[in-house]
């Protein structure tokens, strides 16, 4: 029977998730009894603060169990324009909010929403694994910018300006970056502005996911700050890295009122709405103390500090200073052509991964996912202690590799 099961080409084409395949394999090498440390997933190891927990237990015994709004509850659409307001200083109506299922769902109904076939997508590389794989499902064409770690992996506004095409229609921009940490300063982020004021037929999906998860004094700023060019730009967000809220699945975005209307029937014809009970949960973490969010943000960057130095005691190591985020983004290619002691030759980072979680007993991901096939991208959002370990296993590791 299965011979005659087809597939359709919007499904072959995708790429599986490497961080998820990763973390699975990293899951059932643990059930096997092998001390595994995972490093590939981007999830906050903190718990969610209880007020919020203790909020989606009281919406349970509300009655909030039957479907919401498409879009999302007002209560909480409010609570997001007023986070932006007190937080951005951006002012948003309720009508310009969309809450989905996770972040995810946000960003890919945009970028559905946006692209036609044939449409151009400006990435800039390294970028977060799913952004290409959302343009191929939306049979648009993504056009991958090429950034160096010797300017922190950040898009110059000349790199805009040349790639920009009459069928260009989005760029994604990601900061704080997943996979690199870089945070675009407010004067980096005005050089783009003006390259976009020039070509008025593009918009800016601007990824703002870890805003909150920010380093050494830098500052998170919007391409939504630039008012004229507010009704191009469509922000996503939501609670799972600020609040360690991952599992309860709750996202957005806040774009321009026609956009958000057509992320909305679209939305409402393939999910209908977010769960009820977890928006409720994120409404009481948007109004809720935010000492939490800080308290994180703090514990990250005492890890992005540990790994920092550790990272100094591996030799052949080439990685820019994360702002932001909780990854190092490790170029290794150093070892490329060496041998592992059992005498097989080290091609590529996805053979350097692999030797990694089969000598090392660590799981990182393969940085050709993320458009930059140097590397390997080690999550950090885990204890101290482990990540102490994690490096010694990675110097050993990488140690035993031979000419």
């Amino acid at each position: 029977m299965s011979e005659n099961i087809r597939i359709s080409n919007r499904i072959t084409s995708l790429a599986p998730s490497a961080t998820l395949m990763m973390s699975q394999l990293a899951g059932e090498m643990k059930a096997k009894g092998i001390d595994v440390i995972n490093l590939s997933v981007g999830e906050p190891d903190f718990p969610t603060p209880k007020h919020i927990i203790e909020a989606g237990k009281q919406a349970m015994d509300d009655g909030f169990t039957r479907y919401s709004p498409i879009d999302g509850y007002l209560s909480l659409r409010e609570a997001i324009c007023d986070k932006l307001r007190r937080e951005n200083g951006l002012s948003y109506s309720a009508d310009q909010i969309v809450v989905s299922s996770g972040g995810k769902q946000g960003v890919c109904n945009t970028i559905l929403t946006l692209i036609n076939p044939g449409d151009e997508v400006i990435i800039p590389a390294p970028y977060w694994l799913s952004y290409p794989q959302m343009v191929l499902l939306a049979e648009g064409t993504s056009k991958i910018i090429p950034t160096t770690v010797e300017h922190d992996y950040k898009l110059t506004a000349q790199q805009l300006e040349d790639a920009i095409t009459d069928h260009t229609r989005l760029l994604i921009l990601c900061s704080p970056s997943n996979p690199t940490g870089s945070v675009y300063t407010l004067g980096e982020l005005e050089a783009l502005a003006d390259v976009l004021r020039r070509h008025p037929q593009v918009f800016v999906l601007s990824d703002e996911i870890y805003e909150h998860i920010i380093f050494d004094g830098a500052e998170h700023h919007s391409l939504a700050e630039f008012a004229d060019l507010r009704e191009r730009v469509i922000i996503a967000n939501g609670v799972s890295k600020a609040y360690a809220m991952t599992g309860w699945r709750i996202g957005w975005i806040a774009a321009p009122a026609a956009i958000a209307k057509a992320c909305k029937k679209l939305q409402g014809q393939y999910t209908s709405c977010p769960s009820t009970i977890s928006q409720k949960a994120a409404e009481a973490a948007y109004r809720g103390d935010q000492e939490c969010v800080e308290q994180m943000r703090q514990a990250f960057q005492r890890r992005q500090q540990l790994v920092l130095q550790l990272a100094d005691g591996i030799p052949h190591l080439v990685i820019n200073r994360p702002h932001g985020a909780f990854y190092l983004l490790m170029d290794l290619s150093w070892y490329f052509g060496k041998h592992t002691p059992e005498g097989k030759r080290i091609s590529d980072s996805a053979e350097l991964n692999r030797y990694l979680l089969e000598q090392g007993h660590i799981t990182c991901v393969d940085g050709a996912a993320f458009g930059a096939p140097k590397t390997i991208r080690m999550s950090y959002a885990t204890s101290e202690e482990l990540l102490r370990e994690a490096f010694r296993r990675l110097a050993t590791a990488l140690s035993m590799l031979q000419d």
